[in-house]
């Protein structure tokens, strides 16, 4: 038995540099083979890879080299997400360009992806920061302009005064900037928008083609897209009525509980409540309030429901004599219906919790199955279930869909200023997507503007607007604002000194059309639009789940506005949708309650239990909970380190071993030095075998021997495939390491009958392509000790024999009353008189009927046996 281990670091740098050297995965847009394009979300180069890229990226890889072996021309590429505010914090904390920093971290993650032996054509290698894709981007830019999906208007944002920039909803926590602290401010600024609302219908219909998508992600989307079957009411102001307003307008898609109406709320940013905060000082305070707290989903629900009465009332539709009082409220907002509702408390959480703030009437007026009407009230939970409506006069008795139509209808035939009381409606949650950012590192936007021409769009020519290299972060600020040698410009219309855009586009711009350009990424143009729709849509794309909403949503709407510009004809860039779970690993604390890393402990058995040990201190340190990897609590591993001590292949086999794909998996350093072991197994199989001189002898039980062997092999060609090609990698494993079991137990002797020697020598040239996807480089090594002539790489995926696919025997468990005490190996077409006779002979069977005849015999065909004594 040979004892030569497998040494990872000579050949993971070895085959690497191999397949380098012969350009193997790059790939030909001219190749006559079925394509096949897999794709992970390319990573943010922060600085290095972590674990959960190692797990993103092994899965897509597994399948890039599977479908090359299975005869596909496969396009596996990888570019840099290299926008973005990280960059620009480094540059002020470190005294660095955002480039310089950008680059070095690009280079460093590069080197990292390399050392996993990942099939990647590094040749289409781009990041959005080169000037030649952010070049094509802002064509893109003026194309969507000149077809009207992009425009611009003023909008209210959340403005950082210290950060001098525009913050996201999210990014706002109790009312200050996350990174300044300082109290945001809410400005009216003017800003570019791409119209993704007008894809609103398209955009959720076709999530319905999608059915190689997790059904979890598309219904995400269909709850961001929002939409909604309504009606949208005026309601008429009693007199007085605010200065240059008759009405207010509302959209509701619970028309039914209009009898239970208590109250009517407006946005604070309502065009009615700046009217009215003109005159009321108190109000005007009130709304600078709400505009501190936050205007995110999250932070409305979750924050006290206020609200200031403006003193003002209106009519209600039904109920003569009957007023609303309008208030402004702070869990309003103006992006969603027309920024003011009518506030049911029964019947709307959010509704009563406002009415019992304010003392204000609850009114049931729908009236669930199981109770009566004198008995019903409604406590400190609305109710939002079916029932029957009633309190709402010729409502009584019907069904909610039967009441919506009722109100529908006689509201459409009312009128007041020569318009319909009510009209039906469809509403959109979606809103266009504003992508202005006041930063720097990000693609500028290619217009200027002028104080006779307005806004003009540079000229194609002229494109690229370059970003200038010569700035600094020694002010708050957009370094853009200040920079005059860019930023005054001639005219492109009329050649006056005007200025340039200085707004950047948002980072989502740039990654939701990579994929694209992935395909022809040398063109001067944006794609090559034959090559592109020939590539496209993507076959399997692969990312997290946080994704799920907006990179998602941004990209299929890019792929609609590409190819109402002409440089795609697709509608759904992805075909299919896989998304990893997360890398987990320990936490650990010490006595003071700061986080520490693993590569700072040690462990022992201490009395049967395991513990923590710090190097530095040898005191004990607390092992906590299983979480995300994150920096934060320092439950990191780093990927280089496991590459460098186990191989880059014990790594990409522990990332596809025992957890499903789509869970969340926890890093051992066990699970780490088992997967060491068994590569180191398989590894030996061929090692032993190429090492041993067979004589050729013989054995009358050889055939069924070496027909064993070849069951087990072509059994799991068979099963690996159909496992690779539904995404579940841990029972493709699975499935290899009952073949490396298998084939463990074969003893191999120098005079073995040649039959078998045969035999096992083709069930290791299967084992040594079916574990190539997942270990190539082990893959390459082991085929090299075979003698297989070639690159395992460049090898076909093998084939399977049906015939040896077919069971000559099953196996049957034999209960006794009921429990189980054995099994029993029978022909596959056994007939039910053999199965009888045979179960009757066992042993365990006769002691159990100690001379006597079973009272009954029950057998279930290729299930089970049953003996009832």
């Amino acid at each position: 038995m040979s004892t030569e281990r497998y040494n990872h670091r000579d050949s993971e740098a070895r085959w690497q540099s191999i397949w380098a050297e012969q350009k193997i995965f790059e790939t030909d847009n001219d190749d006559p083979r079925p394509k096949y394009y897999v794709l992970e979300m390319f990573p943010y180069p922060s600085g290095r890879i972590h674990m959960g890229h190692v797990r993103n990226y092994t899965m897509g890889d597994v399948v890039a080299r599977y479908k090359r072996a299975k005869g596909f021309n496969v396009l596996h590429p990888m570019g840099w997400d290299a926008f973005g505010m990280p960059a620009e914090n480094a540059a002020m904390q470190n005294k660095v360009h955002p480039k310089d920093w950008t680059y070095e971290n690009i280079a460093t993650m590069r080197d990292q992806l390399k050392a996993m032996g990942l099939s990647l054509d590094w040749s289409r290698e781009f990041a959005t920061c080169d000037v030649e894709y952010y070049h094509r981007q802002q064509k893109l830019f003026l194309d969507f302009l000149e077809a009207d999906i992009v425009y611009r208007k003023e909008s209210r944002v959340n403005w950082d005064p210290v950060d001098q920039t525009v913050l996201a909803n999210e990014q706002v926590i109790d009312g200050k900037g996350w990174r300044s602290g300082a109290l945001v401010e809410q400005r009216d600024l003017t800003q570019w928008f791409f119209k993704i609302s007008d894809y609103s219908d398209d955009l959720l219909e076709k999530l319905d083609t999608l059915d190689d998508w997790p059904e979890k992600v598309r219904l995400m989307q269909r709850n961001w897209i929002g939409k909604s079957e309504g009606l949208r009411i005026n309601f008429e102001f009693s007199h007085p009525a605010p200065e240059g307003f008759d009405l207010i307008e509302v959209f509701t898609t619970r028309p039914d509980t209009l009898f239970g109406a208590s109250f009517m709320a407006l946005s604070p940013e309502h065009p009615i409540s700046r009217k009215i905060a003109q005159n009321d000082e108190k109000l005007s305070e009130f709304i600078e309030e709400c505009r501190r707290m936050g205007t995110s989903v999250t932070a409305l629900e979750t924050a006290e429901k206020k609200g200031y009465p403006t003193g003002y009332t209106v009519k209600h539709p039904f109920v003569e004599g009957k007023e609303l009082p309008v208030y402004v409220a702070n869990f309003i907002l103006m992006d969603y219906g027309t920024g003011a509702i009518f506030g049911c408390p029964a019947h709307d959480q959010r509704d009563l919790d406002f009415a019992r703030s304010y003392g204000l009437t609850v009114t049931p007026v729908v009236l669930p199955d199981d109770a009566t009407a004198e008995d019903f009230t409604i406590g400190n939970e609305a109710f939002t279930g079916e029932g029957k409506i009633f309190n709402s006069e010729f409502l009584d008795g019907m069904s909610i869909e039967d009441a919506k139509e009722a109100i529908a209808k006689r509201l459409e035939n009312e009128t007041l200023s020569n318009e319909p009381v009510g009209t039906r409606q469809v509403n959109y949650r979606l809103r266009d997507w504003g992508i202005s950012r006041q930063r720097y590192w990000g693609c500028p936007i290619p217009v200027v503007h002028c104080d006779d021409c307005g806004v003009v769009p540079v000229p194609t020519e002229d494109l690229p607007v370059e970003l200038p290299e010569n700035i600094t972060f020694d002010m708050p600020g957009n370094p853009l604002d200040r920079h005059n040698e860019w930023l005054i410009t001639p005219c492109p219309k009329c050649g006056k000194e005007s200025r340039r855009e200085t707004d950047t586009m948002d980072t989502f711009v740039d990654s939701s059309w990579y994929f694209a350009r992935f395909t022809s990424p040398r063109e001067d143009t944006p794609t090559n639009p034959k090559v592109a729709d020939a590539w496209l849509p993507v076959d399997q794309y692969i990312g997290g789940i946080e994704h799920a909403i907006l990179h998602l949503l941004y990209s299929r709407f890019f792929a609609r506005a590409m190819s109402k510009t002409g440089h795609l004809n697709v509608d759904e860039p992805f075909k299919g949708l896989f998304t990893q779970g997360m890398v987990t690993h320990e936490t650990y604390k010490s006595a003071d309650g700061s986080w520490i890393s693993p590569a700072e402990l040690r462990f022992e058995d201490v009395e049967g239990k395991r513990k923590a040990f710090s190097l530095d201190t040898n005191e004990e340190v607390a092992i906590g909970g299983i979480e995300k990897m994150s920096k934060s609590k320092r439950n990191t591993v780093d990927p280089t380190d496991i590459l460098e001590t186990y191989g880059a292949d014990t790594a990409r086999w522990f990332m596809l071993s025992d957890t499903p794909p789509e869970r969340d998996l926890e890093w051992t350093s066990q699970g780490a030095e088992g997967a060491f072991r068994f590569i180191q197994r398989i590894y030996r199989l061929f090692a032993d075998f190429s090492a041993q001189e067979f004589t050729g002898g013989e054995s009358s039980s050889s055939t069924k021997e070496a027909v064993a062997i070849k069951k087990v092999a072509h059994k799991a060609i068979s099963l690996v495939e159909n496992d690779i090609e539904k995404l579940g990698f841990n029972r493709a494993v699975a499935r290899i390491y009952e073949l490396v079991n298998t084939l463990g137990k074969v003893k191999l002797q120098a005079d073995s009958p040649s039959e078998v020697v045969s035999a096992y020598k083709e069930a290791l040239e299967i084992l040594v392509k079916i574990i190539s996807p997942m270990t190539p480089h082990l893959g390459e090594e082991c085929g090299k000790l075979l003698g297989i002539e070639g690159l395992i790489a460049e090898t076909d995926w093998p084939s399977f024999d049906p015939s040896l696919l077919v069971e000559d025997t099953i196996t049957l468990p034999v209960q006794i009353n009921g429990k189980r005490r054995g099994d029993v190996d029978i022909p596959a077409d056994a007939d039910q008189e053999f199965i009888e006779a045979t179960v009757l002979k066992l042993d365990f069977v006769q002691k159990a009927l100690d001379g006597n005849s079973p009272r009954k015999l029950i057998i279930v065909p290729k299930r089970i046996v049953n003996v009832v004594v």
